[in-house]
């Protein structure tokens, strides 16, 4: 391995260190090329997630660079980055398909042009465009033989995606984005504006709550499926990854659904008790 995808690996890993605290934390128990892998694919997803973050009139054409950088680092033509040539490495060692790449871009981009789902079924195909898809891709680099590992995989993309959007509800307003199905806050008698203002009700508390709900049974199905995993390693940093992020919702729940006036989140003693818990229960 040449000096620049070293020096691309350990780019990636500061990337993943500043913007993903809870895989970084996580990502100790795997081996160290497995780590690699991990946060060269990570840094590209993060930065693709930033383009269209921006509150500039560029992201269009900086998730298209994004597209751009990756189709190269699928082609045979020369890289000049390091960062892309670690992320090069990393999927032809594992045989990454460029067409998982081709969907998260393609829900990267529904962000640009689309701020409201009517329905589950719509909020599904976002979730599995940018969350689903990178399941995939980590299952590929976690090592698999039975077809079955994939659905569980998707999974539980979806549901650390439901679990996003859960918590940075409010962030999310801020850009003018609302990600709950409109048809579910109808059923529960929630208003957009009701959001939009930071106005807590019932009828949205008892929204939010079936949102959690619906994100805990997601992770429940992906953890069945978490032996499937080749490397064991990794299935313990899958479980817990699961357990830290489910964690968040217990987090959201303990705080009466107070989504407007802090985000939840998990501290290092939260980590360390989910840590325990899951390497007992491993």
């Amino acid at each position: 391995m040449n000096k620049e995808i070293i020096k691309g690996f350990k780019e990636a890993k500061k990337i993943t260190k500043k913007y993903a605290k809870t895989f970084y934390f996580a990502s100790f128990f795997l081996d160290k090329n497995t780590r690699r892998g991990a946060y060269s694919i990570y840094a590209i997803c993060r930065i693709s997630d930033n383009s269209v973050d921006e509150n500039s009139f560029i992201p269009k054409k900086r998730l298209l660079d994004i597209k751009n950088k990756i189709d190269l680092a699928y082609s045979n033509n020369p890289i000049n980055e390091d960062l892309l040539l670690a992320f090069r490495e990393t999927i032809v060692k594992y045989n990454i398909p460029k067409q998982y790449f081709d969907e998260l871009i393609s829900g990267m981009e529904l962000d640009l042009t689309k701020s409201r789902y009517e329905t589950f079924e719509d909020l599904y195909t976002y979730c599995y465009k940018v969350a689903g898809v990178i399941g995939l891709i980590m299952l590929k680099i976690f090592g698999y033989k039975n077809q079955e590992a994939a659905k569980y995989a998707v999974d539980l993309g979806i549901a650390m995606q439901l679990t996003n959007i859960l918590r940075d509800i409010k962030e999310d307003c801020l850009r003018k984005r609302i990600y709950l199905p409109l048809n579910e806050l109808n059923n529960f008698g929630v208003y957009e504006k009701d959001i939009l203002n930071s106005k807590m009700n019932n009828n949205l508390e008892s929204l939010l709550r079936f949102q959690l709900e619906r994100a805990k049974k997601y992770y429940e199905t992906s953890l069945k499926g978490v032996n499937l995993i080749d490397n064991k390693r990794a299935e313990f940093v899958v479980k817990l990854m699961a357990n830290m992020y489910c964690a968040i919702l217990d987090d959201i729940e303990k705080h009466n659904f107070d989504i407007f006036t802090r985000r939840a989140h998990t501290s290092i003693l939260d980590k360390l008790t989910v840590l325990l818990k899951t390497f007992i229960n491993n």
